[in-house]
């Protein structure tokens, strides 16, 4: 056995202590229950594109802290089938729901997209989400004293909220409804496998919200930024830890019994191997699958729209 081989063979052994909290089955009924405690979109309208025949409208959802959610709806010229099938794209940390063009991909392969800002990062959603006490930079450390008036907490609920969203829209199979992201979009991805009542599938590249206790201590993504804040309140670590257990994928893995398709990289230092293995080692599905790249590192790998539709499509024979 090689090096390579050696390493892969320990991530797949990995099995950390969980660090969930007491009452993280109530915790996450309220959530669910507050996900589904709105309308599914409220306002949706014809948007101007480049595409000749795609069509484009401009979607808002009411998220969580009545905070409206702005997102895309892309419609393909030529649907797989009728209704088609969607993919609610989650995008990485401190991006937005982009161009229309940017997901053109998706359309040239017949599958309708949905994709939405996360709050208060680099597109057209604000943030209505409370404060009471300061942050870090960036915006993870929001709330995360309180799980109930945390950042994750409020990203989640928009989350659940943006398959809620497309199952309801115009032209989309609810039955076939497909989520994906990358960083911040794949652990996205994941909490909705978890929790989103229907989705059919989740593909999660190089995923994050993972093991998140290991990723403070060694990550240089976003997590690091609850790193900066416990280094500011040393005195609030163990709250801190307890609000990132309720959104750590790695207690929430077993919810996850749908098909699921993980990416990591070995050389990823942003959502390090260790941490995704320890959440993808616990997934309950017996369709999930883990794809390794040994020199990747914090990156979508070659190929991936294509594997997307292999895996999308075997679920819709």
């Amino acid at each position: 056995m090689n090096a390579i081989q050696a390493r892969i063979e320990a991530l797949r052994q990995y099995a950390p202590t969980l660090t969930a909290p007491n009452d993280l089955d109530p915790f996450w009924a309220r959530a669910c229950r507050e996900a589904e405690a709105s309308a599914p979109y409220t306002d949706i309208e014809p948007a101007d594109s480049p595409f000749q025949r795609a069509k484009v409208f401009k979607v808002i959802y009411s998220g969580a802290a009545d905070t409206p959610v702005h997102a895309w709806l892309l419609l393909p010229p030529e649907p797989l089938r009728r209704p088609a099938p969607c993919v609610v794209v989650f995008h990485g940390y401190s991006l937005s729901k982009g161009l229309p063009e940017e997901h053109a991909a998706w359309l040239l392969m017949g599958y309708a997209v949905l994709a939405h800002d996360v709050r208060g990062q680099g597109g057209d959603t604000g943030n209505g989400l409370p404060q009471s006490h300061g942050m870090a930079k960036g915006w993870i450390t929001q709330g995360i004293l309180d799980p109930e008036r945390s950042y994750f907490r409020a990203i989640a609920i928009d989350a659940l909220r943006a398959v809620r969203c497309a199952m309801a829209l115009p032209d989309i199979d609810p039955a076939l409804v497909f989520a994906f992201g990358g960083s911040q979009g794949g652990g996205l991805a994941l909490l909705a496998a978890a929790f989103a009542p229907g989705l059919r599938a989740a593909i999660a590249h190089v995923p994050n919200l993972c093991h998140m206790d290991l990723g403070m201590m060694q990550s240089i993504g976003s997590i690091s930024e609850a790193a900066d804040f416990a280094a500011r309140f040393p005195d609030r670590l163990d709250d801190v830890l307890r609000t990132l257990g309720y959104f750590d994928i790695l207690n929430l893995a077993h919810r996850i019994t749908l098909p699921v398709h993980v990416t990591v990289g070995l050389k990823d230092t942003t959502c390090l191997p260790e941490t995704i293995f320890a959440a993808y080692n616990r997934i309950a599905s017996a369709n999930k699958s883990i794809e390794v790249h040994p020199f990747m590192g914090h990156a979508m790998p070659h190929g991936y729209y294509a594997a997307a539709h292999a895996f999308y499509s075997r679920l819709m024979r």
